[in-house]
């Protein structure tokens, strides 16, 4: 006599689950329960609570975007340096990711050349460490919080080469130019020879119809500091009344 076959069990594909368990990774898993979802928002309210207060003072910004891969031998590093020296000369603040690399080159060229450095610093869990190069600086959980500090407070933008992190602000920089959430907002590419490719790649988007020519007029590639600032001085002073530093009211227990 055959023995019965096992009961068919119903075909459920299993739950994923995240390599590393922490917030951040938690924050991206899908839907939860409902008190994980309200943790979450108030933990995301905190965080822009958190940087709006350190960042109320810091203004107006020029924020540069850059690697944090390259150190003092390179020569990236010189020119991120330069870079916010001109910027401080401008009478702007130099805001950058907090970081190493280009972001503490571009701080440094501020702070020596004693303008006002700030920097937003992203937690991750190898630790980014924030520079030493800044007055300022405050440290986010969430990439997207981050973005919106880094945005909120500049007039402009300086793109120094960079990989993932750099491109992902970019991109998302020229998306609000485009869509009309920033106007006039001059964007400046650093170093030819590193993103001449990509500029092509923009052109051959223009061709294909994805993007308008318009999506680009306010983009400049240079390797020249001094033109990259005769840039942004261009549309700031044609399109912006600027708006200097706010006083801090001591009954908020504001500090500059």
């Amino acid at each position: 006599m055959q023995a019965a076959p096992p009961p068919k069990t119903p075909n459920r594909t299993p739950p994923i689950a995240p390599l590393v368990s922490n917030g951040l990774i938690q924050s991206l898993e899908g839907p939860k329960s409902r008190q994980s979802e309200l943790k979450f928002i108030f933990q995301v309210g905190w965080q822009f609570l958190k940087g709006f207060r350190t960042l109320h003072f810091v203004g107006p910004c020029v924020t540069v975007f850059g690697s944090a891969r390259f150190g003092p031998d390179h020569r990236y590093y010189e020119l991120a340096r330069k870079i916010g020296k001109a910027i401080s000369g401008l009478g702007f603040t130099v805001m950058t990711g907090g970081g190493p690399g280009l972001m503490e080159a571009a701080n440094r060229g501020a702070f020596e050349a004693g303008g006002r450095s700030v920097g937003c610093n992203i937690r991750l869990p190898y630790e980014q460490q924030p520079n030493r190069y800044m007055q300022q600086n405050v440290t986010i959980n969430f990439f997207f919080v981050r973005k919106v500090l880094l945005v909120k407070y500049s007039y402009a933008f300086v793109v120094m080469p960079g990989g993932w992190g750099t491109m992902d602000e970019l991109f998302e920089t020229l998306t609000l130019v485009q869509t009309g959430i920033l106007h006039h907002f001059p964007v400046v590419l650093m170093d030819r020879e590193y993103y001449q490719p990509l500029l092509d790649y923009l052109q051959q988007m223009i061709r294909a119809g994805t993007i308008s020519e318009h999506d680009l007029k306010l983009v400049l590639l240079t390797d020249d500091p001094e033109e990259a600032m005769s840039h942004i001085r261009t549309y700031v002073e044609t399109n912006y009344r600027v708006i200097r530093r706010r006083k801090p009211l001591w009954w908020l227990l504001e500090k500059i």
